[in-house]
């Protein structure tokens, strides 16, 4: 995830989250639809200063937030005495050495003020006494039934007894998880297509596929195969010489794919 959402980013953000199309936010501000979509292009283009005026004014934003200098559209210049940052905080956001934009999206999440109302509880103690209550009562009745009976330490129900009884850092590590899990797999989700998150197959998984499927599609398999690995590799097949040619069938003889596939490589005319 980025640290800085570029002016590309941020104009086609403010469009789709509007649901307009390229024509029709022309025909809203006046610029025209090449220029508007040159200006959310990956070539970028400067954007003039009176289409950056008339673009922040139509967006209700500043200037900045349209460049990507501040993620604020509404608190600007908020004094820190407000926000109760320490020094610490603040150096570490100005740092760089984390990711301010990832920390504003899980600070902003629906689940943080859960999971930082369950830190707190536990941090302050609030719940240690409830947790000491309940444990020793069940530790109690357990003593007691033992006393009685001391063959029942196997008991299935002495055995409840003692299950039900937990320790506050189990069950706060164990709530405090589960909210921090979904926290992160929504962020995750909503990153899964940016242009700098992991693809969900690598080349070599994609490799694998187009393999399966040549081996599944009529016509000469060797043939559709070797192309097809030139082509993962970047290599151009017709350029190949007799000998590179050769040395490919030699190779490929030695994979369980192709002994296993029928292939006939005694066959003329495979080169």
């Amino acid at each position: 995830m980025k640290t800085r959402v570029s002016v590309q980013e941020r104009l086609k953000d403010l469009r789709v989250e509007r649901g307009l199309k390229l024509e029709e936010l022309a025909e809203q501000t006046g610029i025209s639809k090449s220029a508007l979509g040159s200006y959310e292009n990956d070539d970028y283009k400067e954007i003039n200063h009176g289409s950056l005026l008339k673009l922040a004014d139509f967006y209700q934003v500043s200037v900045d937030y349209l460049l990507g200098l501040t993620d604020n559209r509404e608190y600007l210049d908020t004094p820190l005495a407000e926000l109760h940052l320490t020094d610490e905080a603040v150096a570490l956001l100005k740092s760089g050495r984390v990711n301010n934009r990832l920390l504003c999206e899980i600070i902003s999440h629906e689940k943080f003020a859960e999971l930082l109302a369950d830190a707190e509880i536990y941090v302050d103690g609030m719940a240690a006494m409830r947790f000491h209550d309940i444990n020793s009562s069940l530790a109690a009745v357990r003593a007691m039934i033992l006393e009685a009976h001391p063959e029942a330490a196997a008991d299935r129900y002495l055995k409840i007894l003692e299950a039900g009884q937990i320790a506050e850092e189990d069950f706060f590590c164990h709530v405090t998880h589960k909210t921090w899990d979904a926290m992160l797999h929504d962020i995750r989700k909503a990153h899964e297509n940016d242009s700098e998150s992991a693809p969900a197959s690598t080349p070599a998984d994609e490799l694998i596929k187009e393999v399966q499927r040549a081996m599944q599609s009529p016509g000469d398999k060797v043939q559709q195969f070797t192309e097809l690995f030139c082509k993962a590799f970047q290599l151009k097949y017709k350029r190949l010489s007799e000998e590179e040619r050769t040395t490919l069938k030699k190779l490929f003889r030695k994979s369980p794919l192709i002994k296993h596939s029928g292939m006939n490589f005694r066959r003329r005319g495979w080169k």
